[in-house]
């Protein structure tokens, strides 16, 4: 039936190249030509959401890399000053791994899962706007090697899917 919908939409327009929303386009979706996504040859193993608007994108290595949604970005506003968490630092799911400031406000940021931070995002402590120019992608906050890969599956982590049924029925 889509499909059929899909075509008939094309069929009809007048514009010379067709434009077709799809889910997998969302913009929380993870920017697949940034590290997050590229990080491995197969790119991330799961890519979850947190009901705090946090994504995590786990690769087959234990690596997993973390930041806010575009919805977050967007509800924060003009992001001024974005606060990293130490290298070394030992997360367990929840705990807060930085905040961000921003015109509007300041907001935590929490680790979706356990893990130790072997990497943090330098960029963002010269160029803090990256979060609203592109907060799935090179906007990352933390890079976190996961205590298991199994905390992936839990079930407060939510796919892309559910994440944004969640943000449809907030509004409704």
């Amino acid at each position: 039936m889509l499909r059929n919908a899909a075509y008939s939409a094309v069929r009809l327009t007048t514009r010379p190249t067709p434009r077709l929303f799809l889910r997998a386009q969302s913009t929380n979706a993870l920017t697949n030509s940034q590290i997050p996504f590229t990080f491995s040859k197969s790119g991330p193993l799961a890519v979850k959401y947190t009901a705090q608007h946090e994504w995590i994108a786990a690769h087959q290595d234990g690596t997993a890399f973390v930041g806010i949604t575009k919805y977050a970005a967007d509800a924060l506003g003009d992001a001024t000053y974005v606060e990293l968490p130490e290298i070394d630092t030992e997360l367990e799911a929840g705990e807060s791994l930085g905040s961000l400031e921003s015109v509007k406000s300041a907001s935590e940021i929490y680790s979706p899962i356990a893990g130790t931070v072997v990497e943090v995002n330098e960029s963002l402590n010269d160029s803090p706007q990256l979060i609203n120019q592109d907060p799935t992608g090179e906007a990352w906050i933390a890079k976190l090697r996961v205590s298991s890969l199994d905390d992936m599956q839990n079930e407060d982590l939510m796919s892309l899917e559910q994440y944004e049924k969640s943000l449809e029925e907030d509004h409704h």
